[in-house]
């Protein structure tokens, strides 16, 4: 138990932050300041696309920081010339998914809850011919992601194209969200939807 609470002040400490800002910048993601990195995530930009981590985000992608723990590392990944990831200052991701072939863009202050996925993409065309080898990126349907500032995603959930989640708002577990979420509610199901006003619950606390 101390060699572990040992490596656990290890991978917290100062010059890990610093090899994992500068493994970051090294993938060539634009980092704010003072991240906090629990592991490190896996990053692929494609060329002309750009992520950016804004101040004291935290990525979690190691299960002994995070008390669900996550199934694999933080990922972000950009799929297309001129896509970008954006997060926000003061989020924390962990185990998150974020692929993004035109631009997924996540606010300030966003709580993203273990093994959530974010894509833009439906990574492959409807169409049967040619689903699965498709090189034609005009067939496959992608439309911009965003989460305003103060959501927070419960864990296992999936966001998928053309999905704006209004500020404020929750969005409750194994959630799949194909659909906007407007500010201030919590939201929940398969598809996702409002089932509560936040304003409702401040009145009843």
């Amino acid at each position: 138990m101390q060699l572990i609470g040992r490596l656990r002040m290890l991978m917290s400490g100062r010059w890990y932050q610093l090899i994992g800002k500068l493994y970051l910048r090294g993938c060539g993601v634009t980092v704010g300041a003072s991240p906090t990195l629990h592991g490190l995530p896996i990053v692929a930009r494609t060329s002309s696309s750009s992520i950016v981590v804004g101040d004291g985000v935290v990525l979690c992608s190691n299960s002994r920081f995070t008390a669900l723990g996550v199934n694999h590392p933080v990922i972000l990944r950009t799929l297309r010339p001129g896509s970008a990831i954006r997060i926000g200052n003061n989020c924390g991701l962990s185990g998150t998914v974020i692929c993004a072939a035109q631009r997924v863009e996540i606010g300030n202050n966003a709580l993203i809850g273990a093994n959530v996925t974010i894509a833009d993409t439906d990574f492959h065309p409807l169409d049967p011919e040619g689903r699965r080898f498709s090189n034609d990126q005009s067939k496959i349907a992608c439309a911009p992601v965003r989460l305003e500032d103060n959501v927070f995603v419960g864990a296992g959930s999936t966001i998928l194209k053309g999905v704006t989640i209004g500020e404020n708002s929750v969005i409750g577990a194994g959630s799949v969200v194909t659909k906007s979420i407007p500010p201030n509610v919590v939201a929940a199901g398969n598809p996702c939807r409002p089932i509560k006003s936040l304003a409702v619950l401040e009145m009843l606390a």
